[in-house]
């Protein structure tokens, strides 16, 4: 079966993501990637959790604490941008999650920043182990959605393909601007 760009990057987590790993999630929204990321991981693992909503990490924290998941997860309510920093200057990462855009039910005139999501990037590639990936669920029907989109874009399309594989996934014939993925391998 086919499945949604948010459904896929659930896959390609499971395959990537180790127990021991430590891993970020750079948009923690509700909480469904975060729990899965903390089942991942395992008990000697660790998710690193971020979003500049209150109500993201309020959320999130009752849903791992629901799940007996929260003594693996270290949530901020900051910035991407701010994700390497928080993992010390050596520590390297199975895995980035990122769903890009606004919280759903939430504020829509609050959403994430191309500029801010290109650092986190930038400065998470570097921190992938070789298999690790950086995972992106592109939605970008919103106001400054398709500039971000287009700063991602920009941005893989000029990774080494000798360091890195990328992958698109969308489906065609969706309306209204679709949600599309973009994952990045390190190699």
């Amino acid at each position: 079966m086919i499945e949604s760009p948010l459904a896929f990057s659930h896959t390609l987590l499971r395959q990537c993501v180790r127990a021991g790993d430590v891993v970020v999630d750079a948009t923690i929204g509700h909480g469904h990637d975060t729990l899965l990321l903390a089942e991942l991981v395992g008990p000697t693992g660790r998710v690193l959790g971020f979003d500049i909503q209150p109500q993201a990490v309020e959320s999130t924290r009752a849903k791992l604490i629901a799940a007996g998941l929260d003594g693996r997860v270290t949530l901020f309510q900051e910035s991407h941008e701010h994700a390497a920093a928080r993992l010390g200057e050596t520590q390297t990462i199975g895995a980035a999650q990122f769903n890009l855009g606004y919280l759903p039910g939430g504020d829509k005139g609050i959403v994430t920043q191309g500029s801010s999501t290109l650092r986190c990037l930038e400065s998470l590639l570097p921190r992938l182990r070789p298999g690790g990936m950086a995972i992106f669920v592109v939605y970008y029907g919103h106001d400054g959605g398709p500039e971000e989109k287009n700063k991602l874009l920009s941005f893989v399309d000029g990774l080494d393909q000798t360091d890195f594989t990328v992958l698109q996934y969308s489906m065609r014939n969706w309306r209204s601007d679709p949600p599309f993925l973009i994952a990045i391998q390190k190699r």
